[in-house]
């Protein structure tokens, strides 16, 4: 697959279908890869890549410090990834798209449509993560990570990484630089040189300011509700997709549309038609 250069960072993409773009920002957490569309969850079951490509270019990627992507030890925020989503829309030579994304991705989404309104056609926000079940999971996931850190070094982190093949999903302990230290050598030399106390505040200040609220992070109520991109959110319900997220991106987003469908409801037969049906508008 190919890979552009995005500030310094690679980014392991991949292009199918013709027709209006659509720049997709995968499913997971901090395992968002682009065959998650296909593989993970609701996702496998409603097929999106079986059928908007058939009248969209459909981009997909590996979010940064994902799979085959770069990373960089900072604190990321959601206006990082949004950059990445721009560097490759850049690169591709596309000035506007339809901005998409799913679960985790629905984050930098919300984030896209606020920060540059002039590059997105309109905006799709499938099971938006949120919710103070999710809040808390995420914060813990980051403290597991930071009190394996107390009685172990960045050597053993990355150590423990490369070994489990782990995200940092599945075992925190590793750190949100996983993927990276397996895929990136030179990284892995840098990473274990950091300074510890350095470190942990990078490391504390990514999960304060990433998982700051109940409900869906990604872009402060008062810029959503000055954001006149149109959008569609589908909701999900469990315990890191809260509903009440999908409702309060509802009630800030003024030219919103909300599929009002359970998720029983939400198959092959129903989504991607719902989707395209939005799109097909704009």
């Amino acid at each position: 697959m190919p890979t552009a250069i995005i500030d310094g960072l690679a980014t392991r993409y991949e292009v199918t279908g013709s027709g209006p773009p659509i720049l997709m920002y995968s499913p997971a957490g901090f395992d968002a890869t682009l065959d998650k569309w296909r593989t993970q969850g609701v996702y496998a079951k409603i097929k999106l890549l079986d059928h908007l490509p058939t009248k969209y270019t459909c981009i997909t990627f590996d979010r940064r410090e994902t799979g085959q992507s770069g990373g960089r030890v900072e604190r990321i925020t959601w206006a990082d990834y949004v950059a990445q989503g721009v560097g490759l829309l850049n690169h591709l030579k596309i000035h506007r798209a339809h901005i998409m994304g799913g679960c985790m991705g629905c984050c930098p989404v919300a984030a896209f449509g606020a920060m540059h309104p002039d590059r997105a056609l309109s905006l799709i926000l499938y099971w938006p993560v949120g919710g103070a079940k999710y809040r808390l999971s995420s914060h813990q996931r980051f403290a597991i990570h930071l009190g394996y850190l107390n009685e172990h070094s960045l050597t053993d982190v990355a150590a423990l990484a490369v070994s489990s093949g782990k995200s940092f999903g599945e075992d925190p302990r590793g750190g949100p630089w996983a993927a990276v230290l397996r895929n990136d050598r030179a990284f892995a030399q840098a990473y274990v040189k950091h300074d510890l106390d350095q470190y942990r505040l990078i490391v504390a200040g990514m999960a304060r300011t990433l998982f700051d609220r109940d409900t869906a992070p990604g872009a402060e109520p008062e810029d959503l509700m000055r954001t006149e991109v149109p959008a569609l959110i589908v909701p999900g319900r469990d315990a890191a997709h809260a509903t009440s997220a999908a409702r309060y991106l509802e009630e800030c987003l003024p030219n919103a549309e909300y599929w009002d469908m359970a998720v029983a409801g939400q198959t092959e037969e129903t989504a991607p038609a719902r989707l395209l049906q939005f799109l097909e508008k704009y």
